[in-house]
């Protein structure tokens, strides 16, 4: 394991019913090529050693007996493995014959699982050969030369960096209380599951959205491995299901129905896991009833023959971008989270209007087509949104242009009150020469704005719409009491990289016009505007060439807020995403390592030196799984040190060589 990620497979050997020798080399032969591919954890079938489907054939001694040199054919083959592997057999115990898993490690029985729940319904009998782990007594044997113990008692494994993993059979998952349940609370990280269940029509997606479900209400990996081709097909068929998942995200998948031996594997990240376990307080209460539980853990060996590391999980360089199919919908909820959230405070406010100033450019674009929405939802009249644009010394004519011609089309209350003259007036007052373009000339331009907004909405009896988004918050891009203060901020929560993509969802379902000034506002370079045009009417003064691609940024942010991870780590997945030796995505910005960890640095450093911005947002609707609410997500001091973080950062950085600049 590196950076908390373990690489893991699920095998779906070809087997021949009955015929140990035979599947005891096709497992043996997959155990090699997942080895040598840094896997380090297998999972084959359940009874993958003789075959699921031989009935009446369990009852044979000479069957037991065959499995059980196959086994320690197994041992031996494993020695020099740097791999743990999981195989199901049948093994008889006193007087009880169990359907079993075997962990095994470096020709050694780390531990046997018995199967709890055993199916016998419809087409399946097992009851008619196996017993339960409920019928075991705890018992010490020898088995395939080895002494071995057998319990009923819960079993985790645990290997030598840490990892702890549980093992089930099958119909356990399917159980109202299954096995999983318990070794999840009580530690384990991964579930591997050893199935042979068959198909039917409808069955297969329900399975998948059962183990999506288990590995979400865990906060687990899940692993899956199903038997597959050469199992009788007497009165059923196998397909050869092969999954992995990771908190209810499916990970990998095999072919169905392959007629050839199948190897899939994946990593998970187990760093991510633990950290949404401690987050999740419901998780921890429910771990109370483990605390009297006995659990026996088992001890696997450090890995003696490391392999290289290599990132193989694919890495989504937006995450705050949904994924699923239906993005409509998604879009459609996240509108309606933000209306819903702006109809509630217009109404308890009895606010007759609401004011938003309007500067041509992405944030006030989405403020202003939610209140578009919340009037409309809510039976007003548009006229009540009064849109305010305040052309200053850097503005624009395409953004002014824009501004107007957006509340035009949209045909809300239009006004403009240019700032220049009360801003050189507060220049001179304060003494501040108009030429040093500072922050000072700055900031008084976002102030002045503001007090304009909230002087209109008191003489309106209105609301102040916020516009400032998530990026901005992140990484203190607004003025104190200037754009970072308003009466409900409907973009609090929402991101850059995702107000892009909501502008241009809607983009494509309004009125040409409308449309067309939409995707001219997603086309501007994003830019505060207080720095005067250049003199072919240009905007000069770019953000993100100031403080970065806001596409990392938003990044940086997310798994730094929603996984906990540490610089070393956010670095390793942003080459993944966004490496410059990376095929072209469209829509995704390519970097190379120095880029990424500069603006990694510029990220750590100003998410800590602003936090005092944050400490006093105004209110505004939570839309993801991020914010940066104090009084909900996010609650830092603002005199927290950056050092840990900055000192990772800089020992990621090429070191220069003498000579070198």
């Amino acid at each position: 394991m590196k950076y908390g990620i373990i690489k893991v497979a699920t095998a779906v050997p070809t087997v021949k019913v009955a015929d140990c020798v035979s599947n005891i080399k096709e497992i043996e032969s997959l155990v090699v090529q997942a080895e040598g591919q840094g896997v380090e954890i297998i999972v084959f079938p359940e009874l993958s050693v003789t075959g699921y489907t031989c009935q009446d054939l369990f009852r044979q001694q000479l069957l037991l007996d065959a499995t059980e040199n196959c086994v320690m054919q197994l041992l031996e083959f494993s020695r020099q493995l740097d791999i743990i592997s999981i195989v199901g057999v049948p093994m008889a115990v006193g007087n009880l014959l169990l359907n079993c898993a075997i962990v095994i490690q470096r020709g050694k029985i780390l531990g046997i699982v018995p199967k709890t729940f055993l199916p016998n319904y419809n087409e399946f009998y097992e009851k008619r050969w196996f017993a339960s782990s409920q019928d075991l007594r705890d018992q010490d044997l020898r088995y395939a030369g080895h002494p071995v113990s057998i319990t009923a008692a819960p079993q985790l494994f645990r290997t030598g960096d840490g990892i702890l993993f549980g093992v089930e059979i099958c119909e356990d998952v399917w159980a109202p209380t299954p096995p999983s349940n318990h070794l999840a609370l009580a530690g384990a990280d991964i579930i591997f599951n050893l199935s042979a269940s068959d198909e039917l029509i409808g069955k297969h997606d329900y399975l998948k959205d059962l183990l999506a479900q288990q590995s979400a209400r865990t906060i687990c990996g899940y692993v899956y491995s199903g038997a597959g081709f050469g199992e009788s097909t007497q009165d059923v068929v196998y397909g050869g299901n092969a999954l992995v998942y990771e908190n209810g995200r499916l990970l990998a998948e095999g072919e169905r129905f392959a007629l050839k031996s199948q190897l899939v594997s994946a990593q998970i990240d187990v760093e991510r896991l633990r950290g949404d376990r401690r987050g999740n307080t419901t998780f921890v209460n429910a771990q109370r009833r483990m605390m009297n539980e006995d659990i026996r853990i088992s001890r696997a060996e450090s890995a003696a023959m490391p392999h290289d590391f290599v990132l193989e999980r694919k890495v989504n360089p937006h995450p705050f971008i949904p994924t699923n199919t239906n993005m409509q919908k998604s879009c459609e909820e996240i509108f309606n989270i933000q209306v819903m959230g702006l109809a509630k405070r217009i109404l308890h406010t009895h606010a007759k209007t609401v004011v938003v100033g309007i500067s041509g450019g992405l944030d006030s674009t989405l403020a202003l087509l939610v209140c578009v929405k919340t009037f409309d939802k809510l039976k007003l009249d548009r006229k009540g949104i009064v849109g305010v644009t305040m052309p200053g010394f850097g503005t624009t004519g395409r953004t002014h242009n824009n501004a107007v011609s957006l509340m035009q089309s949209l045909g809300v209350d239009m006004r403009e009150v240019n700032i220049s003259k009360s801003v050189l007036q507060h220049f001179e007052d304060i003494g501040q020469n108009p030429d040093a373009h500072d922050v000072t000339y700055e900031n008084a331009q976002a102030r002045e704005r503001t007090q304009i907004l909230m002087d209109l909405a008191n003489k309106l009896g209105g609301l102040v719409i916020g516009t400032g988004d998530l990026s901005e918050l992140a990484l203190g891009w607004a003025t104190y009491n200037g754009d970072h203060m308003s009466m409900y901020a409907v973009n609090t929560s929402i991101p850059k990289t995702l107000i892009q993509y909501l502008v241009k969802f809607v983009a494509q379902t309004v009125d040409d016009e409308s449309a067309s000034t939409l995707y001219d506002i997603i086309a501007t370079p994003i830019s505060p505007e207080l720095i005067p045009a250049g003199s072919d009417g240009s905007i000069q003064q770019k953000t993100e060439d100031l403080v970065g691609p806001y596409e990392l940024h938003d990044f940086f942010l997310y798994h730094f807020l929603r996984n906990g991870f540490g610089p070393r780590k956010i670095f390793v997945l942003a080459k993944r995403a966004f490496g410059e030796s990376l095929p072209p995505v469209e829509g995704v910005g390519r970097y190379d390592d120095e880029t990424i960890l500069h603006w990694l640095k510029t990220f750590c450093r100003r998410f800590f030196n602003q936090q005092f911005k944050r400490s006093c947002l105004p209110d505004g609707p939570k839309v993801g799984s991020v914010s940066l609410s104090p009084r909900g997500d996010w609650r830092m001091p603002t005199d927290a040190v950056v050092t840990l973080w900055l000192d990772e950062v800089e020992k990621l950085m090429p070191k220069k060589i003498d000579g070198e600049g």
